[in-house]
C-alpha cells in the first residue's frame, strides 16, 4: 500500500525547523499575523461596545438607563481585562530565559544597524498581545541583536564607572596588577618555576578580590547589568520581527539577507 509524501512526517529537530522559519521569513508573518488578530479582536470588542450605547440611546426611557448602565459595565470590565492582560504579559518577560536560543555563532557576524535595525521607525514596535508572542520576540530578537544588546552592556558599564571613579580606579589597579604579574613571570621564567608561579597568582587572585570589594567595582557590574537586561527585554520584546532584506530564491521560498 503506498502512502502519499508528508513533511509533517518527518522528525525535524527543532534548532533546524527554527532556523528554516527564520530562512524562510515565516517568523515575521507569524508575529504580524498575530498582532493583527489582537487589533482586530480589539477593534470588533469596541465596535461591539459603541452598538450597544447606539442601541441604548434608541430604546425607550425607561430601558434607556438600564441599558446605558449595562453598557458602561461591559465597557469598563473590558478595559479592566485589557489592562489585565497588558500587566501580565509585562510580569511573563521576566519569568522567561532570554537566551535560551542564544548561540555562540550569534557573536560572529557582523553588528547590525543601530538606526535601520535595531532601533527602526515608530512602526517596528508594538505591545505584545499575548506571553507566546512575547516569548517569540524575546528569543528571537536577542539572537539578531546579540551584539548590540553587549555594546550596550559595555556603554552602561563604562557609565556607572564614570560616575563612580573610586570603581574606575579599582579596575585600573586590578588591570594594572595582572600586567605586572604577566611582565614578572616573563622576566623571571616562572614557567619553570610552577610552585612559584601558582603562589603568585593565588596572591593576585586575592589582592584582586580584595580591590574590588573595597573600591565597589562589583555595584557598578550589577547596576550595568541591571539596566542593560531590562532595556533588553522591553526592546526585544516591543521590536516586531521585520527581516532585513529579503530575496526570492528558486523554489519560491523567501531568504533572508543578513548584513
Amino acid at each position: 500500500m503506498a502512502f502519499s509524501s508528508n513533511p509533517l512526517s518527518l522528525s525535524v529537530p527543532e534548532p533546524v525547523f527554527e532556523s528554516w522559519l527564520r530562512d524562510t521569513g515565516y517568523l515575521e508573518i507569524l508575529d504580524q499575523r498575530t498582532t493583527d488578530l489582537h487589533r482586530h479582536s480589539s477593534t470588533a470588542t469596541t465596535a461591539a461596545a459603541s452598538a450597544a450605547s447606539a442601541a441604548s440611546a434608541s430604546s425607550s426611557d425607561a430601558s434607556a438607563v438600564t441599558n446605558s448602565a449595562a453598557a458602561a459595565v461591559s465597557i469598563s470590565n473590558g478595559v479592566f481585562v485589557l489592562i489585565f492582560s497588558h500587566i501580565g504579559t509585562l510580569l511573563s518577560l521576566f519569568t522567561l530565559n532570554p537566551f535560551a536560543k542564544l548561540t555562540s555563532d550569534d557573536f560572529s557576524g557582523d553588528t547590525p544597524s543601530w538606526t535601520q535595525l535595531f532601533l527602526g521607525s515608530l512602526d517596528s514596535y508594538s505591545f505584545p498581545s499575548s506571553p507566546s508572542q512575547a516569548r517569540l520576540r524575546v528569543h528571537e530578537n536577542v539572537k539578531r541583536y546579540a551584539r548590540n544588546y553587549t555594546s550596550l552592556l559595555l556603554l552602561f558599564f563604562a557609565c556607572s564607572l564614570y560616575q563612580k571613579l573610586l570603581a574606575l580606579v579599582g579596575l585600573i589597579l586590578c588591570l594594572a596588577l595582572w600586567d605586572v604579574l604577566k611582565l614578572c613571570g616573563e622576566r623571571w621564567g616562572l614557567e619553570q618555576r610552577p610552585v612559584i608561579k601558582q603562589s603568585l597568582i593565588r596572591i593576585t587572585q586575592c589582592a584582586t578580590a580584595v580591590i574590588l570589594f573595597c573600591t565597589n567595582v562589583q555595584m557598578a557590574l550589577i547596576s550595568a547589568i541591571a539596566v542593560s537586561y531590562a532595556v533588553m527585554i522591553l526592546h526585544a520584546s516591543f521590536r516586531k520581527l521585520t527581516p532585513s532584506r529579503q530575496s526570492t530564491s528558486k523554489d519560491g521560498n523567501r531568504r533572508i539577507l543578513r548584513s
